[in-house]
């Protein structure tokens, strides 16, 4: 996973990674708040790549495990169509069940 998101492979690792029916959350108040299901999260991502004019640069960190759960913080310092440049920062946790990602949540301001 974090090879991948490392690489901007965010879609290779969803398909390889995710199961099927997923579930996504992102921070109250933002436009998807919850995605379920593998085709739901990559649209989310699509929609988030395509509202981006420019990645200058971002870090995924190493992950820290505990059971079934992984955590990373991510960075990203990108131009948006609409928004300008500013940089992201977030920690995302992973739900880990029978060797596929079942849950992630973000954790960020907006």
């Amino acid at each position: 996973m974090v090879a991948l998101c490392r690489e901007g492979k965010n879609i290779d690792a969803i398909n390889e990674l995710y199961d099927d029916n997923i579930v996504s959350r992102e921070v109250k108040g933002s436009p998807m708040e919850l995605c379920e299901g593998k085709e739901a999260v990559i649209g989310k991502n699509q929609w988030w790549f395509n509202s981006v004019a420019e990645i200058h640069g971002g870090d995924v960190s190493a992950p820290v495990v505990t059971g079934n759960f992984f955590a990373v913080a991510m960075e990203t310092d990108a131009t948006y169509k609409e928004g300008g440049r500013m940089t992201m920062k977030e920690i995302a946790v992973y739900e880990v069940k029978d060797g596929k990602i079942v849950a992630e949540q973000f954790f960020y301001n907006m």
